[in-house]
């Protein structure tokens, strides 16, 4: 732990060295900014780890760019399309409606992690133009790889999305400030967010009700997106109160074959959160 830290910037280092120290069996990336950008506090943040669900960030940053830039419309009806239909996460599969307008989709890619919806986002605007505007961003670690699949055979991509702790935390902190591609884009992706029911990892630290936190709550504001797969838990986001906000990216991968270690990961998230949610109460 660094030496003449406030108590609260100690804390929340000790809190990742503690999490991260006892879990071996457990790679973590993790990377905390302040508003301005500036990492506070950061483990292993450069590494390129599976990251489920958050890669679906860059699928509604795309579909936001394009629908500001006018190649695309928020009211634009897209079908339920049997070719990309996936199960797990999502609510789309269990209504009997056909089709949605673009924003719905968006609406619950955002809450509920929807992969039907996620599907058919992607097939329309295309793999290669999310990977295109990955680029445009300046990642180098992180990606979204491929569509949602039930089951992955040799022929598909290895995983659904990959990233590092730097590059998604900085994400979060350009949205924030609303500087991620233009202003209004940022708009759009922070309005999606906060209908996000996923509270469960980090973001639980703030009490904060998962199926209603769209305004302040206590003084604290989420935004955030998180991805759970075998062996995967990650959490990115932006927590603000009274005007000071931290962006943070905890990603948490081990080994799918050796113990269950879902308990242990989430355990240390939420340590990590109650101790940014310590500072975030001090600074403000």
């Amino acid at each position: 732990m660094p030496h003449g830290l406030p108590i609260p910037h100690a804390a929340l280092h000790r809190s990742i060295s503690n999490t991260v120290g006892s879990t071996p069996d457990i790679n973590w990336s993790i990377c905390i900014r302040d508003a301005a950008g500036r990492p506070l506090v950061h483990h292993n943040c450069d590494a390129a780890m599976k990251t489920a669900s958050v890669g679906k960030l860059l699928l509604l940053a795309e579909v936001a760019r394009r629908c500001d830039d006018g190649t695309m419309d928020f009211d634009e009806v897209l079908d339920r399309n049997p070719a990309v239909h996936v199960a797990d996460s999502g609510i789309w599969q269990h209504l009997q409606v056909q089709q949605l307008c673009v924003r719905d989709l968006c609406v619950l890619v955002a809450s509920v992690s929807d992969n039907l919806a996620t599907n058919v986002l992607l097939n329309r605007v295309g793999l290669q133009s999310v990977q295109e505007l990955g680029g445009a961003i300046g990642f180098t670690k992180t990606a979204l790889l491929d569509r949602v699949r039930d089951q992955r055979g040799p022929d598909d991509a290895w995983t659904f999305s990959v990233g590092s702790a730097a590059e998604l935390s900085d994400f979060m902190c350009h949205l924030a400030a609303k500087r991620l591609i233009s202003s209004s884009v940022s708009n759009e992706l922070n309005a999606w967010l906060a209908t996000g029911v996923d509270l469960s990892m980090v973001a639980s630290a703030f009490g904060l009700d998962p199926l209603a936190h769209t305004e302040p709550d206590r003084g604290f504001t989420i935004r955030n997106k998180t991805g759970t797969d075998a062996a995967v838990r990650a959490d990115v986001g932006t927590v603000e109160r009274n005007g000071t906000s931290f962006s943070y990216a905890v990603i948490a991968n081990w080994d799918a074959g050796g113990s269950d270690l879902r308990d242990t990961v989430v355990a240390g998230m939420r340590s990590i959160g109650g101790a940014l949610r310590d500072l975030l109460a001090h600074e403000s």
